[in-house]
């Protein structure tokens, strides 16, 4: 019954085949001359396309550099066709031109995924927002990815209306 909870939270309590594995440690040092802001998420100038936020990913501290290249792999995996950009120090992803459905951002502790319309998806991301339609799912060191549901709470919301900014 944990794990079930612990499944519909968007993590799992231990790999599966296929499931992903646990975020831990990333070898990888971000680049020198990007600057990271409060939490450490990192400062990089607003921009449309792969490269931005590939700059973004490079620059997450730590292990959350890791989680950020196996996210980008699930929405492109999920999403063929996504559309990405940064904006606000933040990578979204949409499928037509300022339409978005998810963003991530670093925090100290954990990263955190944007679902702008997470109240539709089934099951519903765990994380509860102000905005009524928006949920989140925060990510930590050490929690394990159930990517079997990121990728099917992908394609879920990559077909809603999203979010125009």
């Amino acid at each position: 019954m944990a794990e079930e909870a612990t499944r519909k939270r968007g993590l799992t309590s231990k790999p599966k085949q296929g499931d992903g594995g646990s975020i831990g440690p990333a070898p990888q040092q971000p680049d020198p001359g990007v600057v990271l802001l409060s939490g450490g998420n990192p400062q990089i100038a607003k921009g449309y396309g792969d490269a931005p936020v590939q700059a973004y990913i490079a620059a997450m501290p730590g292990w959350k550099s890791e989680l950020g290249r196996r996210l980008d792999a699930l929405v492109e995996q999920a999403v063929p066709d996504v559309s990405k950009a940064v904006k606000w120090n933040t990578p979204f992803y949409g499928v037509e031109s300022g339409r978005w459905f998810l963003a991530f951002h670093c925090f100290t502790k954990y990263v955190k995924l944007t679902f702008f319309d997470g109240a539709l998806l089934d099951p519903v991301p765990p994380g509860k927002s102000r905005q009524e339609r928006v949920r989140y799912l925060d990510i930590r060191e050490g929690d394990v990815l159930d990517e079997r549901q990121f990728l099917d709470w992908v394609q879920q919301a990559s077909r809603l209306p999203g979010e125009r900014l």
